[in-house]
């Protein structure tokens, strides 16, 4: 791709977002459609973002559990950028409005107090996270088809990112085992999913770790103060008004958040 080319693609994306109106995939119209070419038009896609006023406040890791990796029919793990305005108060109300086909899945989340680039390791990780949450993630798709899409034409499309809650943080977490804490996320009382968070790529710390392998790709680290989104425990539950949502995850408050009738 030309950087015209991923300019544009950057701006049709866009444009699908802000006026709800869903595009074909862009796999179907390039051919030889590279995930260098996909990273490059997630990152312009960012920059129109932050020209509209958006600051980044992070990053999520995708596509890190093997159910949901099935339910989408592509092959390794992914990321996507996390900026203010996609943030939810964890208890509060997500309005339907504007959104295409989202979905929300449970997870947990890192926030990054110290920069970490390359090959780290596991105890540089948590050596580095200074607070942890239990953490639901509200994915959206651009594209008119929420399943049938290439690798890349998720990376375009930052990832599939929609909005993000986070529980109430939790700053001594040395007694939890992060690799295998079980979660439950009910919608109106009743659980609609359950597993743990052993399904985040064996343990979401090595999801982090993964997520700095794949910025050194690119020339980035992970910089500091960025929360980190690990990955989806299950697979995502399609969002209908009326929803009251809440995920109970070992070791962390009960978070909610309800979807406007």
């Amino acid at each position: 791709m030309t950087p015209d080319d991923i300019k544009d693609w950057a701006q049709t994306l866009q444009n699908a977002r802000l006026e709800t109106a869903p595009i074909e995939q862009i796999s179907d119209k390039i051919k030889d459609f590279s995930r260098p070419d996909a990273y490059s038009i997630q990152e312009r896609g960012i920059e129109l973002r932050e020209e509209m006023g958006e600051k980044v406040i992070g990053l999520k890791m995708g596509l890190t559990s093997e159910a949901k990796r099935k339910q989408m029919d592509l092959d390794s793990p992914l990321y996507g950028v996390l900026t203010n305005k996609m943030k939810v108060e964890n208890g509060g109300t997500y309005k339907l409005t504007n959104q295409i086909h989202p979905k929300i899945e449970p997870e947990i989340a890192f926030l990054i107090s110290k920069e970490l680039s390359g090959s780290v390791t596991r105890e540089e990780v948590l050596a580095a996270t200074s607070e942890v949450y239990s953490c639901m993630e509200i994915l959206d798709s651009r594209y008119k088809q929420f399943k049938y899409f290439s690798m890349e034409d998720v990376i375009s499309d930052n990832s599939s990112s929609s909005q993000f809650i986070l529980g109430e943080p939790l700053k001594d977490f040395s007694s939890l085992n992060l690799a295998d804490l079980k979660l439950k996320m009910k919608v109106n009382g009743t659980v609609a999913q359950e597993g743990t968070t052993a399904a985040i790529s064996g343990d979401p710390v090595i999801s982090v770790m993964q997520l700095c392998e794949l910025l050194a790709v690119r020339g980035k680290s992970l910089p500091a103060g960025s929360i980190v989104l690990a990955g989806a425990a299950t697979i995502a539950v399609a969002l209908e008004p009326g929803m009251n949502i809440e995920l109970e995850m070992e070791g962390f408050e009960t978070m909610s958040v309800k979807v406007e009738a």
